[in-house]
């Protein structure tokens, strides 16, 4: 998962469980305001009362004196009632309380706020109760819970879409980083030095550290071409040198057979180490783009000419050989590369292949580029193997001939014409090495 796509959800998160936890201590909040008010009006009410209390105002309240009398006020609405009663002569006095509880008025039940205040009286104890419907404070509460959800859910989705376009813009330096710098970078010469633009100091860092190890490691790649090409130069001169001498002394008639076959035994290493020598040039020279690459290339043709020069090799284990190219192909490249590029290719299908195998060679469009590839019925290759076939000297089978430099060619001419080699291979079964092509190639 992309880094600004882990940020959003986490931001997300963070505000949904913001909006949990306020949305159930809302409720909590607004009850605790509420009932502060309340019982503010409570006890201003119960204060006024008191002040203008008298015996006449009693008398009025509660005529008779039986303990149990009650005078009882109501509002027209229901929503307050204040009640006066009398207490028996030991209860306690001066003492305010608030309490919630259901009371019917009127033939009607409703949860009220309630404050009992008992006070003394010319000796006399009363408890005068004011209470306050609490219907309102629920409608009150509900609407408040609405109406902050509501709103809670536009600032989530708001906070939500503003937070996604602005990690997308502040992330796009360091996608463009990626893309541009890495991404297509398939060797340090193609890297791109010009500056990313972005106002994070964080990625202005990482674009300079970035382009300094690459001008590192483009200095370091061109010292390593430099010396392959430099000790390959070195070396076949003495090789030359050794090769016409040992073809010399072969011309003598006073060696015996065993001299012979020693010198002919150091010609055939020479041979392989100038061979050698020439593959490590000629991957350096690819490397360095000392080829031209303008030439309309035909792969049709070159197969067919490779067939009739690797007839004999195919000939010689049985093997059937298929061409079935249901396009006429042309790209423009060096030819003589993608020459050495589709013969090491085939004659690894022979080298590798089973007596009587076959090879078949195929073409095709595959997310509207165009595919070449080479199969054969030979060994295979496990996973361990495929993963090192292009690396240099690297060998399927050690017992072969060839100095495990054809794949590693293979692999510099298809990165130097870009084109991308795609490899399936089982155990038994054969090996499939697929040429993709850029999209822009002209066919028939």
């Amino acid at each position: 998962m992309k880094i600004k796509h882990q940020l959003t959800i986490f931001n997300a998160i963070t505000r949904l469980l913001v909006i949990l936890v306020l949305w159930m201590m809302l409720p909590i909040l607004v009850e605790k305001v509420v009932y502060k008010h309340i019982n503010k009006s409570l006890l201003e009410k119960k204060q006024k009362f008191i002040e203008h209390l008298d015996k006449k105002e009693i008398n009025d309240f509660i005529v008779r004196n039986d303990s149990m009398e009650t005078y009882a006020s109501f509002s027209t609405l229901h929503n307050e009632f204040l009640q006066l009663s009398r207490l028996p002569i030991n209860s306690e006095i001066d003492k305010t309380v608030f309490i919630n509880e259901p009371r019917i008025i009127e033939e009607e039940k409703g949860d009220y706020r309630i404050l009992q205040y008992q006070f003394l009286y010319e000796k006399m104890p009363y408890q005068l109760e004011i209470g306050n419907s609490l219907s309102e404070v629920e409608e009150l509460t509900f609407t408040i819970r609405f109406f902050v959800l509501i709103v809670l859910v536009i600032i989530l989705l708001v906070t939500f879409l503003i937070d996604t376009f602005y990690i997308e813009y502040l992330l796009k330096p360091f996608y463009k980083i990626i893309d541009t710098k890495i991404r297509r970078v398939n060797e340090p010469d193609t890297f791109d030095h010009t500056p990313i633009n972005s106002h994070s100091a964080d990625f202005q860092e990482l674009d300079m550290v970035l382009n300094q190890m690459m001008n590192r490691i483009s200095e370091l790649f061109k010292k390593e071409k430099q010396f392959i090409a430099n000790v390959s130069h070195e070396l076949l001169t003495p090789i030359a040198l050794l090769k016409n001498k040992f073809e010399n002394l072969l011309q003598n008639d006073s060696l015996n057979d065993s001299a012979i076959d020693k010198i002919a035994n150091s010609l055939k290493i020479l041979d392989m180490l100038k061979k050698v020598i020439n593959n490590l040039l000629l991957i350096s020279r690819i490397e360095n783009h000392q080829y031209e690459s303008n030439e309309t290339i035909n792969l049709g043709e070159l197969i067919t000419d490779l067939y009739q020069d690797l007839k004999d090799r195919m000939d010689e284990k049985r093997l059937t050989f298929t061409m079935n190219l249901q396009y006429d192909f042309h790209f423009i490249g060096n030819k003589t590369l993608i020459h050495i590029l589709l013969y090491n290719l085939i004659v690894n299908a022979i080298k590798y292949n089973k007596k009587n195998g076959n090879i078949t060679i195929i073409d095709g469009f595959l997310d509207s580029n165009y595919f070449l590839s080479v199969s054969d019925t030979g060994i295979g290759m496990n996973e361990n193997q495929k993963d090192q076939i292009f690396n240099r000297f690297s060998r399927i089978d050690a017992n072969e001939e060839g100095n495990g430099l054809g794949l590693a060619i293979a692999d510099s001419i298809a990165l130097f014409h870009h084109i991308k080699i795609e490899v399936t291979s089982r155990i038994n079964e054969g090996t499939t090495f697929c040429l993709c092509f850029a999209n822009n190639e002209k066919h028939n």
